[in-house]
């Protein structure tokens, strides 16, 4: 009978320890600098007048996070890129930038390489939100102006395009896919929880992500995620090199992450995204009838600290 008694009384301790309670958040600390270095590859496909064109583009950024102050569980950062790399390969050839490179002639790893000389304001919640991003367009803007040999249009030309890959607002995106993925009540392992999040990329969009809290190991939480993606304003046109476009797409995504058991903050993550649908180019004195082009997009993204 004492047997019995101990090995309920034991069931009933690892029922408890398996349902006990995880805040999980981000917990970092005043003066400390955590990391987030992205690598990326997303595969276009359009196709354009019977004809599928594909394009393959590289992105790795490494991006430096001091924590400056901490006040109402707001996170103030001093953020900086610390490498920036960006590979196209397209039916016209291929196209590789690199801060890392030394060479004059080559504009845009020039500007790359001038933005790992300047910093930034981040300011994020303990949830992993971004509250603020201050300063980055700026930021940009000036690494670009100081390239005399550009002219007026090409500067504009530049910046439009950087800003869609590097902004404030698709920064805050790309930051958030590996912090803002926490709960606002503390849970238990199997609970669930969902995240909108707004992406802006060149274009407007939607995300709405299903978290589930998998497990804890020995030093990291694994979490896990499901996304749907929409196109939010299917009628508001971009400009991209003079050319007004708009999107209805639709997608998802897969979010597999391992975060730190003390500070919350990423240690990896294996993110996969599947979008497709039309882009439509507005009507002009070339296109009287416009266009459309349908097009699919995958991207695989790695992140770790």
């Amino acid at each position: 009978m004492k047997t019995i008694y101990t090995l309920i009384l034991a069931s009933f301790f690892l029922t408890a320890c398996q349902n006990q309670q995880t805040d999980l958040a981000l917990n970092l600390d005043k003066g400390e600098t955590y990391k987030q270095v992205t690598s990326s590859k997303a595969t276009i496909t359009q196709s354009a007048n019977g004809q599928d064109i594909t394009m393959v583009m590289l992105m790795d950024a490494s991006l430096s996070f001091l924590v400056t102050e901490i006040k109402d569980n707001v996170y103030h950062f001093d953020a900086n890129f610390e490498t920036i790399t960006m590979s196209m390969q397209m039916p016209q050839g291929a196209m590789n930038f690199s801060s890392e490179k030394e060479d004059e002639n080559d504009i845009m790893s020039s500007v790359f390489k001038a933005m790992t000389q300047k910093t930034f304001e981040v300011s994020m919640s303990k949830t992993g939100k971004i509250i603020n991003i201050e300063d980055v367009d700026l930021v940009w803007n000036e690494a670009i102006n100081s390239f005399d040999q550009l002219s007026a249009m090409q500067k504009g030309q530049l910046k439009a395009q950087l800003m869609k890959a590097y902004g404030a607002e698709a920064l805050k995106g790309t930051i958030e896919m590996a912090t803002a993925i926490y709960p606002e009540t503390a849970v238990t392992t199997g609970d669930t929880w969902t995240i909108n999040t707004d992406i802006e990329s060149g274009m407007s969009a939607k995300m709405i992500t299903e978290y589930e809290f998998v497990e804890t190991k020995a030093d990291y939480a694994v979490i896990k995620g499901q996304s749907t993606i929409t196109t939010t304003d299917k009628k508001a046109y971009v400009s991209f090199n003079g050319i007004d476009m708009k999107y209805d797409l639709v997608g998802n995504m897969t979010l597999d992450l391992k975060v730190d058991q003390d500070t919350g903050w990423i240690l990896e993550a294996h993110v996969n995204q599947n979008i497709e649908g039309d882009a439509f180019i507005k009507e002009n004195a070339q296109m009287p009838n416009g266009l459309k082009i349908p097009m699919q997009m995958t991207n695989a993204t790695h992140i770790t600290n």
